[in-house]
């Protein structure tokens, strides 16, 4: 039954990661290569501290947008706050995984079970959540296809 069932009976496993340092071309080729969608971020430890995800990426490829604004005066104001324009900008002209990565993870204990790490999934709208040891090491990658796949073999 998937009640009974932990995250580590049916996560992805090995995890595929980077360092923030890590070329993002080279991590770009990583992703197409294993046909996957997130790479975990990992320190010198390696210790989860981020994840590339397709999304970054979108982001870095559709380009820097300002926002609305109104010209008033040959002024312009903004209607977003320039302030939080330096994320982006990092996202959009960055070459390292660190200048375009998430910095913060979903994540889930491996040892969660699996009906609560799908309502993680759910509620966060996140496609996958990094399952993490006791030392915040990624150990797997569920997806909700690993979540549908355990609900069809559950019968």
């Amino acid at each position: 039954m998937v009640v009974e069932r932990r995250v580590s009976e049916v996560m992805s496993t090995p995890v595929r990661q980077v360092s923030a340092e890590t070329p993002l071309q080279e991590a770009v080729q990583l992703m197409s290569d294993h046909h996957i969608s997130a790479l975990a971020v990992v320190d010198a430890a390696g210790v989860l501290v981020g994840e590339l995800t397709e999304q970054d990426l979108m982001v870095r490829e559709s380009g820097f947008q300002p926002g609305p604004y109104v010209m008033l005066l040959d002024a312009v104001i903004y209607l977003r706050n320039p302030l939080n324009w330096d994320r982006e900008v990092h996202q959009v002209l960055g070459s390292t995984v660190g200048d375009v990565m998430s910095r913060h993870p979903h994540t889930c204990a491996a040892d969660l079970a699996l009906p609560a790490a799908a309502r993680q999934l759910h509620e966060g709208g996140t496609q996958r959540l990094f399952a993490l040891d006791d030392a915040h090491r990624p150990v797997g990658v569920l997806t909700r296809g690993d979540v549908v796949r355990a609900l069809a073999a559950a019968g």
